[in-house]
C-alpha cells in the first residue's frame, strides 16, 4: 500500500470497490508522500494529518450502497475557497488563521460526492498577484526542478498534483491561475467554461473572469469532477477518433501578445505533426484584427473589478495589502468607467464570435505558456497565453506530453467553444494519448 499515492484517482476507486485499498490506507500513503516531500515542495497552506486519517475513516464506513461517486477521492483545495473544518487565510496577513464555518459552494458538492478534502494548497496573495515569497508570495517550488516557480496563482495545487501528493486539486482562474501552473507542473488543467461551477465562498477577483479550476493526472479523473458538478452539453455524447478529425492550429493568437519560446514553438509543430500522422487535419489559423485588443480588454476589466473586489480590505487594513492590489482600488492606470464599459461590451461582443470560430474544429490548439517554468520563486510566470480562453469564457484543458530545452514540462492547450466541456474531455482523452506516448523533446 506504500505506493498507491502513485494511483490516479479513478485508478484508486477501482481499488476501493473491489476491496483491495481503504480509503485510510490511501490517505496513509499520500500523508507520507506529504512527509518525504513538503520540505522540498512547500505545496500546502494547512495540513491537518489527523483530520485527514478521521475523515478517510469515516468514508470508509459508509456502506458500499450509499457511496459516492467520488468515494475517497483525495483533493488539495486552494487557500482562497472555503472550508468549514480547514482555516482560508488567502495568503494575506489580514486573514491569518482565519477559518470561517462554512464550505464554499463547489467543496459542499465535492463532500456531498464522497470526495475527501485533504487540505489547503498555496496561493499569491487572494490568488491576485503574480510575486513570490519576497513579496508575500507563496514559497512553493516547481517538483520537477525546485529551483524554479511552479506558476501560480494557483500555485500548490499545481504543485501537489504535479509531485503526487493528492490526484486532483482545485485552483481558480481569472488570467491564467490554472493553465500556466498545469503545463510547469506537467499535469492536466481545466478552466471549464466560466460560472459553469459555482463560485460562491471562492474569494473572487473578477466577477466576469474568475473561474474554479481543475488539477488531475489524467482525462478521466477530469471527467469525474465535470460529472459532480453536472455539466451537461447540450449535444448528444459520441466518440471521438483523431482519424478524418480537423483542429485549428492557433500559433500566436495576436500581435498583441509575446512570441512564444523555443520549447513552446517545439511543442505546437510536434503537437500537429503528431495529430497529422494520426490521420487529422491541422490547419494553422491567426485571429482576425477585431480580437486584436482582447489582452488589453482583460486587463482593463479586471483593473475595474480589482476596485470593488479589494476595497473592503483597502479599508480595513490598507498596509497589509499588496501594492498591486492597492493600486487597483486606487485606480492607478486612471482608466475611466466609459472605458471599462467600452472593454466590457467589446469583450461580451467577440465571445459569439469566437465560438463559432471554434465549432468549425474539434478543438483549437493552443500554447498554454511562453516556454518552461522560469528560474527562481519571485515570479510566477507570464499568463498572456492563457488570457485568451479566460475573457471568452472558454473551457481550455492542458495537455502535459512536452518537454523543453531543460527537459522540463510544457503543455499544450486545446479550447473547444463555452458549455461544450463534456466534448473537450472526449477530445482530450484521445489527443492526450497521443501527446504522452511519446518524450516530446525539442
Amino acid at each position: 500500500m506504500t505506493d498507491s499515492y502513485r494511483l490516479t484517482a479513478s485508478q484508486a476507486q477501482c481499488k476501493f470497490k473491489d476491496g483491495s485499498l481503504t480509503v485510510e490506507e490511501y490517505a496513509q500513503s499520500l500523508l507520507s508522500r506529504v512527509k518525504s516531500r513538503d520540505e522540498i515542495v512547500h505545496a500546502w497552506a494547512y495540513l491537518d494529518p489527523e483530520l485527514v486519517l478521521q475523515r478517510a475513516r469515516e468514508l470508509d464506513q459508509v456502506p458500499a450502497e450509499k457511496r459516492g461517486p467520488l468515494h475517497g477521492v483525495a483533493i488539495g483545495v486552494k487557500d482562497v475557497i472555503l472550508t468549514k473544518d480547514m482555516p482560508t487565510q488567502y495568503n494575506s496577513p489580514i486573514y491569518e488563521s482565519h477559518a470561517p464555518k462554512m464550505d464554499a459552494g463547489s467543496i459542499a458538492v465535492l463532500r456531498a460526492n464522497g470526495a475527501l478534502i485533504f487540505g489547503k494548497t498555496t496561493t499569491t496573495e487572494f490568488a491576485a498577484t503574480s510575486v513570490g515569497p519576497s513579496h508575500n508570495g507563496p514559497k512553493t517550488a516547481n517538483p520537477h526542478d525546485p529551483t524554479r516557480t511552479p506558476g501560480g496563482s494557483s500555485s500548490g495545487s499545481g504543485a501537489a498534483v504535479g509531485d503526487l501528493q493528492v490526484p486532483i486539486g482545485l485552483g481558480t482562474q481569472t488570467v491564467g491561475s490554472t493553465i500556466r501552473p498545469g503545463s510547469f507542473n506537467g499535469i492536466y488543467a481545466m478552466k471549464p467554461t466560466w460560472n459553469s461551477i459555482s463560485r460562491e465562498g471562492q474569494k473572487l477577483y473578477s466577477l466576469i473572469f474568475d473561474t474554479l479550476g481543475l488539477y488531475a493526472r489524467s482525462v478521466d479523473d477530469l471527467k469525474l469532477l465535470l460529472d459532480a458538478f453536472q455539466l451537461i452539453d447540450d449535444e448528444p455524447v459520441e466518440d471521438f477518433h483523431i482519424k478524418g478529425s480537423k483542429f485549428a492550429l492557433l500559433t500566436l493568437p495576436t500581435p498583441e501578445w509575446p512570441a512564444p519560446g523555443a520549447g513552446t514553438a517545439a511543442a505546437l509543430q510536434n503537437g500537429a505533426d503528431l495529430l497529422r500522422k494520426q490521420g487529422a487535419e491541422v490547419e494553422e489559423i491567426v485571429l482576425s484584427d477585431e480580437f486584436r485588443c482582447m489582452y488589453k480588454y482583460h486587463l482593463q476589466v479586471l483593473s475595474g473589478d480589482g476596485r470593488i473586489a479589494f476595497l473592503p480590505d483597502y479599508y480595513g487594513a490598507k498596509d497589509k495589502l499588496h501594492s498591486s492590489l492597492v493600486e487597483h482600488v486606487e485606480n492607478a492606470e486612471n482608466y475611466t468607467r466609459k472605458q471599462q464599459l467600452k472593454a466590457f461590451d467589446e469583450l461580451a461582443a467577440m465571445r459569439p464570435k469566437l465560438d463559432a470560430l471554434a465549432d468549425k474544429y474539434a478543438t483549437i490548439i493552443a500554447p498554454s505558456v511562453i516556454d518552461e517554468a522560469p528560474i527562481g520563486h519571485a515570479n510566477t510566470g507570464d499568463a498572456a497565453f492563457c488570457a485568451p480562453w479566460t475573457a471568452m469564457h472558454m473551457p481550455v484543458v492542458n495537455i502535459p506530453g512536452f518537454k523543453g530545452e531543460n527537459g522540463l514540462p510544457i503543455g499544450l492547450s486545446l479550447v473547444s467553444s463555452r458549455y461544450r466541456d463534456q466534448h473537450l474531455l472526449r477530445v482530450c482523452r484521445e489527443v492526450g494519448k497521443v501527446f504522452e506516448s511519446q518524450e516530446g523533446d525539442i
